[in-house]
């Protein structure tokens, strides 16, 4: 299939990789091009605006760090809707508000095009293994057309109804969800490791009974080791994800209590550990907090 790809960050890069790994024909596009490079290497081919990036492809992948760099590419003389063929698809994959995928989706309806909503979960780990996991949501014929891009890039696809903003809110339902298990894993680990049991000992018997899931062996490690730097996920876009679920929250009259917990905790860690941290570092800022931590 003939792609273009916009958004060139630790996950955009390995699945741009993966996809030409598959045999698709790749045209990227990144604000710095330097970032092009190795995927040039590999058979890319680098375009010089977002326009020409969907010109003459069959569907364009986003994948960009917040709302407000979407609408970047999108809109404009340069932006992907002018280069977009009638009938071709725009897939987002980035991390973004629910009104912005509705903004969207109506953006492309009224040129003729098509448009899904297709968010993952997984770090760079995952994306460079292309084990990601996809929520897609959107007509059912497109989903099932994107179908081969996306096996080449994930292990599992969940397809969550007709309307692209459901899997925008999804994903930020699950980002919610996952700070919440590392606020709580860094809860418990500064209350055993302050109270003379080491945190490996007590990941060790938590994922060995009643939570031996991925979210707890994955940032459990990440605990465990301080391994905070260099970031898979950046604190910043953690807390801008936090803030859109707030916005979620708000519109749908849902009272979250827990989110207002972590949203402080993030800002108290940005604060402190600077804008280049992971945002599991959350959990240094509970041992810090509790007169343990480095």
């Amino acid at each position: 299939m003939k792609i273009g790809f916009i958004g060139l960050g630790n996950m955009g890069a390995a699945m741009a990789h993966n996809l030409l790994k598959a045999g698709h024909e790749v045209a990227v596009w990144n604000r710095s091009a330097a970032k092009a490079a190795h995927l040039i290497t590999a058979g890319a081919v680098l375009s010089p605006t977002p326009k020409a990036c969907a010109v003459g492809r069959e569907l364009v992948i986003t994948m960009l760090a917040d709302d407000a760099s979407v609408d970047a590419v999108v809109g404009g003389d340069d932006g992907l809707l002018e280069g977009l063929a009638s009938s071709a698809m725009h897939v987002s994959m980035s991390t973004i508000a629910v009104a912005t995928a509705q903004r969207l989706a109506a953006a492309h309806l009224a040129h003729g095009q098509r448009f899904i909503c297709a968010p993952v979960f997984g770090r760079p780990e995952a994306a460079a293994a292309a084990k990601l996991f996809i929520v897609a949501a959107g007509p059912d014929a497109d989903i099932r057309a994107a179908k081969p891009v996306f096996e080449a890039m994930g292990q599992r696809i969940f397809a969550v109804g007709v309307t692209p903003s459901a899997a925008a809110l999804v994903k930020l339902c699950g980002n919610f969800m996952i700070l919440a298990a590392v606020e709580a894993l860094g809860e418990a680990m500064t209350l055993a490791d302050k109270g003379g049991v080491p945190k490996a000992q007590l990941l060790e018997v938590l994922t060995g009974t009643l939570f031996d899931a991925p979210i707890y062996r994955t940032y459990g490690a990440v605990v465990v080791e301080d391994r905070f730097t260099p970031a898979g996920f950046v604190a910043p876009l953690g807390l801008k994800d936090m803030r859109l679920v707030g916005q979620s929250a708000e519109s749908l009259r849902v009272p979250m209590p827990l989110l207002n917990v972590l949203r402080d905790h993030l800002l108290q860690t940005i604060a402190v550990e600077g804008d280049n941290v992971d945002w599991s570092a959350i959990a240094l800022t509970t041992a810090k907090n509790a007169g343990m931590g480095r």
